[in-house]
């Protein structure tokens, strides 16, 4: 089913979620401890491999939205979209994903992986810590990916999924087929990253690769300098370029995963269908891809999708109210 139509429009307060998240990155970056989860709206909780950062509104009763954003973004492209989904009872979790703000490795000798299975189990990690049995979990880019992941591995932890894009799921040897030239073209940072020169580049010049990126892949939205720069913060985390390439270069089948995973990922390449009530969303970002229809056959469960025109890529921040809803309407579809 698809749904061009305005959602109805919802309440945002923003209160808290950007200024406790642009002070705990500050301090985090001088040195100094994150504030107390009592006078800020950002937390910290060690899951796994993990100390991972996030932001949580609404009441601790409600039921649980886990939000994950992709690259090069942060936790505040769900700024509007948590605020709008807390003032409507639900307790937003919205985490910095590894290599991003203030989600630090606990051990300096970790792997910095970026592979897919990872970023999911970081996920259910995060959830058993905060002692979630299931979420409804919703993504952009590779949070998409991610949220599908954790769907299709563990129907049971995920109540329901919002996936902007589709499904994300990849299949590494697939990825070693050539796509036609204008799609290669689309990808050319895949192939930056590739190189030790794309390393070097990405280091020094993050900060403008990262609104080049932006600009791009959302040609419409006329963000201010202040709003990427509130973004641009997160890049500063010290395994940022390392987990970027490595994702990069691992789907690419250039940088191997953490062998004990090898069995999840040979799940995933088989391209497992997603069980769970599910809400896709596309925007001009997904071009002739739109319609959903390449994956419509990827989601058994009860679904719908619906398309944005004039959104780019960074649907949540960009389309926030719409967003919103598509959480609101895979809950009702759960």
């Amino acid at each position: 089913m698809q749904d061009t139509r305005s959602p109805e429009p919802l309440t945002i307060d923003r209160r808290g979620f950007v200024g406790a998240a642009a002070a705990a990155i500050a301090a985090t970056q001088l040195g100094a401890a994150p504030a107390s989860p009592a006078s800020s709206a950002l937390k910290q909780i060690q899951a796994g491999e993990l100390n991972v950062g996030y932001a949580e509104s609404g009441p601790p009763g409600g039921q649980a939205v886990i939000l994950l954003h992709g690259w090069p973004y942060d936790i505040h492209s769900y700024t509007d979209v948590a605020a709008i989904l807390a003032s409507h009872g639900y307790r937003v979790i919205v985490p910095f994903q590894r290599g991003y703000g203030t989600t630090t490795f606990l051990s300096s000798t970790a792997l910095r992986n970026g592979q897919q299975t990872v970023c999911a189990i970081d996920v259910t990690n995060l959830m058993d810590a905060l002692k979630l049995e299931s979420a409804i979990i919703g993504g952009f880019d590779i949070g998409s990916r991610t949220a599908g992941v954790v769907a299709a591995l563990w129907p049971k932890r995920c109540k329901a999924l919002v996936s902007v894009s589709g499904y994300l799921i990849t299949n590494v040897p697939a990825q070693k087929e050539p796509l036609p030239p204008k799609v290669e073209l689309a990808w050319w940072y895949q192939f930056y990253f590739s190189t030790q020169r794309g390393v070097l580049g990405y280091s020094r010049y993050r900060y403008d690769f990262n609104k080049l990126i932006w600009t791009i892949v959302s040609p419409k939205w006329h963000f201010s300098e202040a709003t990427y720069a509130r973004t641009a913060q997160s890049f500063q985390n010290p395994d940022h370029v390392a987990i970027v390439i490595h994702n990069y270069r691992w789907r690419l089948g250039l940088a191997k995963g953490d062998p004990k995973y090898d069995s999840l990922e040979t799940q995933l390449w088989a391209g497992p269908v997603i069980t769970v009530p599910t809400v896709t969303i596309a925007s001009d970002f997904d071009g002739p891809n739109a319609s959903g229809a390449a994956y419509r056959n990827k989601f058994s469960g009860k679904y719908a999708h619906r398309i944005l025109p004039g959104i780019g890529h960074n649907v949540p921040q960009e389309a926030p109210q719409a967003f919103a809803k598509a959480i609101v309407d895979a809950d009702s579809l759960a």
